[in-house]
């Protein structure tokens, strides 16, 4: 819970106007099985991430390219950002590290769902029926997905503007996984991304024998369960 205030926070300092999602009807629609299968359990592969430094750097030096040229005759030197548009930056960056910090990741998948469980944080949930993807309403927005070629892609549009794109790609061999998550305002210039990687690992068996019944909904033991 405490995260899940943290991120709406951030979300409400770096609050927009209204943008275009970044998927579009064509990725909203599959012919057939999805494209990837992406089921199973995910453990972070810290060697291979981003480095947040590394990343704010870049998306300075994007940033800054994007500021007018003031320079008056005679003068030298480069515009610099200023301090609004370093801090609308900054906000997308603490945003982008705050929601890729899960370690692992669950990915069930069906015919028809993809449901993406997140170590400390909540769900993410694709569903596809009748061949289009159906969007998702939650409180903090509609989440929306689709698939460009075999990569998986989700985006939550937040009621103010905030978007938060991921873009799920499985390696060839189906053992590696890439998650690249973007974070964009029309308050800030330019958005934030963040690489993080993942690779499969079998998950111990629960030592937990759970069913689901009517009177007492979920029902687990570390024994045979009488009903």
């Amino acid at each position: 819970m405490l995260r899940m205030r943290s991120i709406f926070v951030l979300c409400v300092s770096i609050a927009a106007c209204s943008q275009a999602p970044v998927i579009d009807d064509e990725m909203m629609h599959i012919d057939g099985a999805m494209p990837a299968d992406l089921s199973g359990s995910w453990e972070r592969n810290y060697a291979l991430d981003d480095d947040v430094n590394v990343a704010m750097r870049q998306a300075y030096n994007r940033l800054t390219r994007t500021v007018p040229d003031q320079r008056y005759p005679g003068s030298s030197g480069v515009a610099a950002p200023s301090s609004k548009d370093m801090k609308s930056l900054l906000a997308l960056a603490s945003l982008a590290e705050l929601i890729t910090r899960p370690d692992e990741l669950t990915i069930l998948q069906n015919e028809h769902e993809i449901s993406i469980e997140r170590k400390d944080d909540f769900a993410m949930l694709c569903a596809f029926y009748d061949g289009v993807a159906k969007g998702i309403e939650s409180d903090f927005g509609t989440e929306i997905c689709g698939w460009d070629g075999e990569q998986l892609i989700s985006s939550l549009v937040l009621p103010d503007g905030l978007q938060v794109t991921h873009r799920f790609t499985v390696s060839s061999n189906g053992e590696q996984l890439r998650v690249v998550t973007t974070v964009s305002s029309s308050t800030s210039r330019v958005p934030f991304t963040l690489r993080r990687f993942y690779k499969k690992f079998e998950r111990p068996p629960s030592k937990f024998n759970c069913v689901e019944t009517l009177s007492m909904k979920r029902v687990c033991s570390t024994g045979e369960i009488d009903l």
